[in-house]
């Protein structure tokens, strides 16, 4: 036993002495090299602009280039191609005083070149083996491309989907948003950051930023920190201890100070509650936009910001302009400024820029690890398995591949449209529509009619601010009745019609807030005219948020939720449509029945007043008078081809004691003539606390694949870990006494048991 403790030991050992060694030697490098540097070649390494204009030969003209031979740039953003990268690389390392390399960064949100589903698409994959090779992929295509930095994952949680960057994140549920951003990191990251097809990540936006008020985007957040703690702050946590490399400051307040001068957050809570040694960026300009907070001038919030934790300055230039003159005046110190270099120091050293600067400007790799062939096939199994089946009526879907479909839409043949918001690196000529998709997988046995039936907005201005960024629709001139008219003709021809309606890609995203969440009005109005006809319609639902589908739910026969399905988006829904891949994919955030009901999400408290299970209204309870309390759909929910049901739930044991488990097991059946894929999820209520506890909260999920008639048991470990959460004095605690626990399909079908934690 002693021997075999021994051996143990000297394994730990062994791993621990490497990794000291290795921090070792990079504290003596950077170290060596901090004494040869000036202070304001210190500076300069806090400073990160947007490369502009550069282009391949014209690095060293550049209006940047200047800056990059005084030692005044740390790094660059949004630049990409091996010869860029290269000619700029050379200016630091061949023409500055100290040679120091450039870190180079890039908004690869879900995918590079090979687009993925958008990031809460992604989500309602709850694979987090696919979500890992996601960024995976994206990590070799970037890194093959120059880049080595990424601005992602982000994973702030967010209940209100008038926010458009709900798009960009995990969905509402903190314990599915840390599994996601545990795997995002590992996928960029991968074992060793000093590989040269891996890529640093940085975890955004920190803190709070998805509870930005009525939903507008870089808008006031405020709420307790006990919240905070259970319900916001842990993806960023969890990134955190995968590893993450940095970490990027939001634009909200928290506690009434900018995330970007918070030293509580910045600090206190990431630094030293967290143990995070990586560097802080800013988001675009937000040390400026301090100014408009009313905290100060821009010498004043710059200062604010180093001495919170902020380490590098993201285009607004505040600490290169100003941090010389604030430690001359004492507003700042050298340590300050010393510290902010080094963790800049360090994230080159770890990437193995000092080693080799041009690491990562393969041109071979640049020719042959792009959009190649394995990871587009990859792109269109994972963007198939985000789908989320909402109705299916009488098995509307799926659809045969034989007779006369009609494809009609203005998402049907949008290209530019597929691979969704935050794609920058993409080729949008190469995305997948629909109507290519439905014509290549159907080939010979069913013809595809199309007409485009409306124009996404009736106002025009509304659908050039909806499709910028090249995502045009190419907006018909024609009049909707001129339109719809077409798309009538073309659906009395069919057998069946597939309407492929909903938001253009940039209408969700950043700074793409909405008040009203329905379909579009001319999009409405074509899709009660095709129901009109009396044959079989599929709402094939384009978006990037949850909307209001009340009308929809009680009128069309199938709705199929693609979100945006990243580049091989047409190929992926042409595969569920004609059943030759069931859809597996849950909801990750709550859809509403209209705004009203915003914010809405399964895990919220009770009341002192609820409202019984199964009423509408009851006076002086807590409902309203014209709808439901209940959401449309819940989160965790999503129906597939196949049928499943749940046995009751059995317990290894009706109570236990910390240091003790419990497991609780369903067999779950697939009752049906089709192999399919379920997301069995388990929740637990705490029903007496110190405070008050949710009415539900997801503590397990595992995706179970069955053959027709195929039963499995799944069974769930639950300690007393499992039942911790921050109290009033924010100590993570498992407290004695009673729980139910939940496990089904989603959030609201549910099979229930009690247990005990002595």
């Amino acid at each position: 036993m002693r021997k075999l403790l021994l051996i143990a030991l000297t394994a730990i050992s062994t791993q621990a002495i490497a990794q000291v060694t290795n921090d070792g030697k990079m504290k003596i490098f950077v170290d060596a090299l901090m004494k040869k540097m000036t202070l304001d070649e210190k500076i300069g390494q806090l400073n990160l602009p947007g490369a502009g204009d550069i282009t391949t030969g014209q690095a060293s003209n550049s209006n940047i280039a200047g800056q990059i031979r005084e030692g005044k740039v740390g790094g660059l953003f949004n630049i990409k191609s091996v010869e860029k990268i290269r000619d700029v690389q050379r200016v630091a390392v061949e023409q500055s005083r100290l040679k120091i390399p450039l870190i180079f960064g890039m908004d690869v949100i879900h995918g590079y070149q090979t687009v993925f589903p958008i990031p809460l698409g992604l989500s309602c994959t709850w694979d987090m083996q696919a979500i890992e090779r996601s960024a995976r992929i994206a990590a070799i295509e970037a890194s093959a491309d120059g880049i080595n930095w990424t601005f992602s994952p982000m994973v702030d949680i967010s209940r209100d989907p008038r926010w458009g960057r709900v798009s960009e994140g995990n969905g509402e549920d903190p314990f599915l948003a840390s599994a996601i951003a545990k795997a995002m990191v590992q996928g960029y990251q991968g074992k060793d950051l000093g590989a040269a097809n891996t890529i640093m990540s940085c975890v955004k936006h920190y803190a709070l930023y998805g509870a930005a008020e009525a939903g507008r985007d870089y808008n006031t957040t405020d709420m307790s920190r006990m919240r905070m703690y259970n319900d916001y702050f842990p993806p960023y946590k969890a990134a955190v201890d995968a590893g993450v490399g940095s970490v990027m400051a939001s634009f909200n307040e928290v506690d009434g100070i900018p995330a970007t001068a918070n030293k509580w957050l910045m600090t206190d809570v990431l630094r030293k509650q967290w143990g995070f040694k990586g560097f802080v960026v800013t988001d675009y300009t937000g040390i400026n936009e301090m100014v408009d907070h009313g905290l100060g001038n821009l010498q004043t919030v710059s200062s604010l910001a180093l001495k919170a934790g902020i380490d590098m300055d993201m285009v607004g230039e505040g600490f290169l302009t100003t941090l010389k003159k604030s430690l001359q005046e004492g507003k700042v110190t050298l340590a300050q400024i010393d510290a902010a270099c080094r963790r800049i120091l360090e994230a080159k050293y770890k990437l193995g820029l000092f080693a080799d600067p041009y690491r990562y400007c393969n041109e071979q790799r640049s020719k042959t690890e792009i959009f190649t062939t394995a990871p587009r096939n990859e792109a269109r199994k994972i963007a198939a398995e985000s789908f989320v089946l909402l109705k299916n009526q009488a098995n509307t879907l799926p659809i045969r591949k034989s007779g006369t479909i009609a494809l009609i839409g203005p998402l049907a043949d949008a290209k530019e449209n597929m691979p969704g918001t935050w794609s920058v690196a993409a080729d949008f000529s190469k995305a997948i529509p629909v109507l290519q998709g439905l014509k290549e997988v159907a080939g010979d046995k069913a013809k595809i009619l199309y007409a485009k039936g409306s124009n996404l907005v009736a106002d025009s201005t509304y659908e050039k601010n909806a499709t910028m960024f090249g995502k045009t629709l190419h907006r018909d001139q024609r009049s909707n009745e001129e339109m719809l008219r077409e798309a009538l003709a073309v659906a009395n021809q069919s057998d069946v019609i597939v309407a492929a309606l909903g938001e253009s890609s940039e209408m969700s995203g950043e700074s793409s807030s909405r008040t009203e969440l329905g379909i579009p009005d001319v999009q409405q109005q074509l899709l009660k005219e095709l129901l009109k006809t009396g044959k079989p319609v599929v709402l094939v639902l384009f978006t990037g948020r949850p909307l209001t589908l009340e009308w929809e739910e009680k009128n069309v026969p199938a709705i199929l939720n693609v979100w945006f399905g990243g580049s091989e988006a047409g190929y992926a829904v042409a595969d569920v449509l004609f059943g030759d891949v069931n859809p597996s994919g849950k909801l990750t955030a709550t859809f509403p029945r209209n705004v009203g009901q915003v914010p809405i999400y399964y895990a919220h408290k009770n009341t002192g007043r609820p409202l019984a299970e199964g009423k509408w209204f009851e006076k002086f309870r807590s409902n309203y008078l014209d709808v439901p309390n209940d959401p449309l759909y819940p989160f965790g929910f999503g129906l597939s081809y196949s049928q499943f049901t749940y046995s009751d739930i059995k317990l290894s044991a009706a109570s236990f004691r910390p240091g003790q488990s419990i497991t609780a097991s369903v067999t779950l059946t697939n009752n049906s003539k089709v192999a399919g894929k379920e997301v069995v999820q388990l929740y637990i209520r705490d029903l007496v606390g110190s405070v008050t506890r949710p009415v539900k909260e997801l503590k397990g999920f595992e995706k179970v694949e069955l053959k027709a008639g195929e039963s499995r048991t799944v069974s769930f470990t639950i300690n007393a870990e499992t039942l911790k959460f921050y109290n009033y004095d924010l100590k993570y605690v498992a407290e004695p006494g009673d729980f139910n626990v939940f496990i089904g399909g989603n959030s609201r079908d549910v099979k229930e048991a009690s247990f005990k934690l002595q």
